[in-house]
């Protein structure tokens, strides 16, 4: 019986401190400040809208995965 009413306890607490917590974590959330700058300005992160970068990558990474499987099998 003791049993039965530590486990309702706890349940109830537990329920709520997630009642309580949905509010602190809405309440971190802020508006997006955004934006947009369309111009033909680069900036550092124009490499990663480069298919030439990521196709030199995933040769690189298809090459590494390639040299340890070979060496794996001595």
């Amino acid at each position: 019986m003791k049993n039965q009413v530590l486990t309702k306890i706890n349940y109830l607490f537990i329920g709520l401190m997630l009642f309580l917590a949905s509010p602190l974590a809405f309440a971190q959330e802020e508006g997006l400040d955004i934006d947009v700058n369309i111009g033909e300005e680069s900036s550092p992160e124009d490499w990663m809208s480069n298919p030439l970068y990521w196709v030199i990558g995933g040769l690189v990474l298809l090459l590494i995965i390639a040299i340890i499987a070979r060496g794996s099998r001595k």
